[in-house]
């Protein structure tokens, strides 16, 4: 079975000048952008949890996770809220992102398997590309993003903010 990206309806959005999408519906919402309360100890992706309707979500910076330099957060900053299936449960999440471009749909025959070779970030994360005339959308597998140790962790900051 090749875990690849399937067609359907992806939220664009930008980290610097690269484009990534994830799948809509994962998406719960897309928030303005505010300072996350800061956890002690976490990872440095990790920037703290966020109040979404009156709970505490884990809020990563997907550009320290997959190795791009932090940057300040703009107006044009967002917090796209997601719930990624991880293993038998279901990990609330916020990703900040430069901006947030569009829905848009993908056709299976548009998505090409993730590339081995000349890209600044690991692959394994990369489930397909899509090439468009202004360069690539990368695909992200928010899943495989979260190793196993980061979904222990995020739910453990998750059942703290609950508590």
């Amino acid at each position: 079975m090749m875990s690849g990206a399937a067609e359907g309806q992806y939220v664009t959005f930008g980290l610097g000048d690269e484009t990534f999408a994830a799948p809509v519906g994962l998406v719960r919402e897309i928030l303005t952008y505010q300072t996350p309360s800061r956890i002690p100890n976490g990872p440095p992706y990790l920037l703290g949890l966020t109040d979404v309707r009156g709970r505490g979500v884990p809020t990563a910076d997907l550009r320290i996770r997959l190795g791009m330099a932090p940057v300040e957060p703009t107006l044009n900053t967002r917090i796209l809220v997601l719930d990624i299936p991880v293993e038998e449960r279901i990990l609330s999440l916020g990703l900040v992102a430069d901006r947030v471009y569009e829905v848009t749909g993908f056709a299976a025959e548009e998505i090409e398997p993730s590339p081995d070779i000349g890209v600044k970030w690991r692959s394994d994360y990369i489930s397909g590309v899509v090439r468009r005339s202004d360069g690539f959308v990368v695909l992200i597998d928010l899943a495989r993003l979260l190793s196993t140790t980061d979904a222990a962790m995020l739910e453990s900051a998750d059942m703290d903010s609950a508590a």
